[in-house]
């Protein structure tokens, strides 16, 4: 019988009826290489060109002039793999300014637009938001939020800048083809 079991069982040693196993990984280098190929954003690709380069033992100068960035982007993305691995070079999406509004009373100020004859203009909706939410939207804001709550502001009808009310009203009259009788009154 064996006297060591770590001999018999190649390194992995055996606790009760589940075995601590060994993986290897592949190599990060190779993994890199492949994503570099691969990559069509410039940018994402020099992240990982970057990693790659100090992996194979590149100066932090070396790879600035190699990739064309700035000492800040070299360190910071090859200390992001160095601390958290290969997850980390993945940019996250921008989040963006939090909307003045908060969400929680976006469903009251549904409410008011709902009932009849609720404000629809922007200048209209951005004065109800002051009064009622004390939050200061300009009149462009408040119909963007509009917008994204899924209601379309009131429009003005366009006039045609030649409309002559006079000419519209002596039209009927003169009007070959027409009688007087026959057209539909409002």
């Amino acid at each position: 019988m064996c006297k060591n079991m770590a001999d018999y069982f190649d390194g992995n040693v055996a606790v009760g009826k589940e075995a601590v196993m060994q993986v290897s990984f592949h190599r990060p280098e190779e993994l890199l290489s492949q994503l570099v190929r691969k990559e069509s954003n410039a940018k994402q690709r020099d992240r990982y060109r970057a990693v790659l380069l100090a992996l194979e033992g590149l100066s932090e100068p070396e790879i600035r002039l190699r990739l064309s960035r700035s000492r800040g982007f070299i360190q910071r993305w090859v200390y992001a793999h160095r601390d958290n691995g290969i997850g980390e070079l993945r940019a996250m999406k921008p989040t963006g300014q939090p909307p003045k509004l908060p969400r929680d009373r976006e469903a009251e100020l549904k409410e008011f637009l709902d009932q009849t004859g609720g404000p629809r203009r922007g200048r209209d909706v951005a004065d109800l938001l002051q009064e009622r939410f004390g939050v200061t939207y300009s009149v462009r804001g408040a119909l963007l939020l509009l917008h994204r709550l899924g209601y379309e502001p009131l429009k003005p009808r366009p006039v045609n800048p030649k409309k002559d009310p006079i000419a519209e009203a002596q039209w009927p009259q003169a009007a070959p083809f027409c009688p007087v009788d026959s057209r539909s009154t409002p």
